[in-house]
């Protein structure tokens, strides 16, 4: 959320931004709201303070003076009860477009949509087939690594269980990528699957609507979380950070709930879009000072193409443009893996493609501002708003298809990649 201060003040550039991200928000009303709220408040101090000077007089009144100054002092109660009344309704149409505009974004993102996203660099080549690769849905098959008419059974469409060296895998990923993470200083937590939906808002998340993507809990304010960046972001809601305490880096590990509603298609077949997967989330706290949140960003990526260089899967960094940003960031980066069996050609001939594997986030004090996390100010008298940001060290359904499909060999077996062995006692599957 941005101050409302900068938002009206900066309108013109505010409007810009919104246009660039091809998000409708009626600024003009929300400057109006300002306005009027400004005036009610005004109502409100000079109807107090002039109650204030009818009281005082109330009890030096003779018997015939008393009888207007009490009705004028009941005329301005009056008053003060209407003015706070609209006020407060005014306050919550003010709150609801002031939290549908976007952050601001960083001057070198690109602009427009998904397809306007620049790359940065990329990392390893897309491995050539000397023979005609299989995609991970017939990798799984072939090693009876993923049971998708159990999870359907179960759970319904969209649901999967992992089997064998599948389950094995997952478990492996998320210790590796955890060790990565501590290694880079982020300290390690178990998150709850739940959060309030007071706290998914905070983060910028919709729980309620027909667009949500958010699985609610019914007759409860409680909803399932679409990643760990919810609960680490919401754990430190309401704070007063010590400023020798940043940046303070946390990573979490949880299940994520994903309704996926309009996924459809060859690019969503088996575990690219689920209901439900395994993350290993980074989240970080940073000071006010925007170059901090900027190194930090670098840092999330760089743990990011650590994971990924290890696995030794072909991945490219991709600048995300303006249109595709999502409310929250001011910047984002995502790492998008090379996967052999994820596209088709015009013929229907399955063909490589990339595909996101993680994403990475600078949100400024756009959720710290929902959220309230602040810190004191360096010359100790107040406080300000931190800065957060997040980034996937990894997920493990996607992170699985870019394994199973880019290590498969030609009689269907898939190698190991080294830094996963130890915990799976084993250098190839089949």
């Amino acid at each position: 959320m941005l101050d409302l201060t900068f938002l009206t003040e900066n309108i013109d550039a505010v409007r810009a931004n919104c246009e660039a991200r091809g998000v409708s928000v009626d600024l003009d009303e929300l400057v109006r709201l300002r306005d009027r709220r400004g005036q009610l408040i005004r109502v409100e101090e000079d109807a107090r303070s002039a109650q204030k000077e009818v009281s005082a007089k109330i009890p030096q009144a003779s018997p015939d003076e008393r009888p207007p100054l009490i009705a004028e002092g009941k005329r301005l109660r009056e008053s003060i009860g209407q003015a706070e009344q609209e006020r407060k309704e005014l306050e919550d149409r003010l709150a609801a477009i002031r939290t549908s505009v976007p952050n601001m974004t960083h001057p070198d993102s690109p602009v427009g949509g998904e397809e306007d996203a620049a790359t940065v660099r990329t990392w390893g080549e897309p491995r050539e087939f000397d023979f005609e690769p299989l995609d991970h849905v017939a990798l799984a098959e072939k090693h009876d690594l993923i049971d998708f008419e159990a999870g359907a059974r179960v759970a319904g469409s969209g649901f999967y269980f992992l089997k064998n060296e599948g389950a094995l895998l997952e478990l492996a990923l998320v210790q590796y990528a955890v060790q990565k993470a501590v290694a880079a200083g982020f300290t390690p937590h178990v998150t709850p699957d739940l959060a309030r939906n007071e706290i998914l808002a905070g983060i910028g998340f919709n729980p309620r609507g027909d667009e949500t993507q958010i699985y609610s809990v019914d007759g409860t304010d409680l909803s399932l979380v679409a990643t760990a960046e919810i609960t680490l972001g919401g754990a430190l809601s309401g704070q007063v950070l010590d400023p020798a305490s940043l940046p303070k880096k946390v990573c979490g590990v949880s299940h994520c709930f994903r309704t996926e509603a309009g996924a459809h298609g060859r690019a969503g077949r088996g575990i690219y879009r689920v209901h439900q997967f395994t993350k290993v989330e980074l989240f970080a706290f940073v000071g006010p000072d925007p170059a901090e949140s900027e190194a930090m960003l670098e840092e999330i990526v760089a743990v990011e193409e650590e994971v990924f260089q290890g696995l030794e899967i072909p991945y490219r960094v991709v600048d995300i443009a303006t249109g595709d940003l999502g409310a929250p960031a001011y910047r984002k980066f995502d790492l998008e893996a090379w996967m052999p069996g994820r596209g088709v050609t015009e013929d229907g001939e399955p063909v490589g493609e990339w595909g996101e594997v993680t994403s990475a986030s600078n949100c400024t004090t756009y959720q710290s501002r929902r959220l309230d996390i602040r810190t004191k100010k360096a010359s100790g008298k107040g406080t300000e708003f931190v800065q957060t940001l997040n980034g996937t060290a990894v997920a493990v359904s996607r992170a699985l298809i870019a394994l199973l499909e880019n290590h498969q060999n030609a009689d269907g077996s898939v190698d190991v990649p080294e830094p996963l062995r130890p915990f799976l006692g084993r250098e190839k599957i089949g």
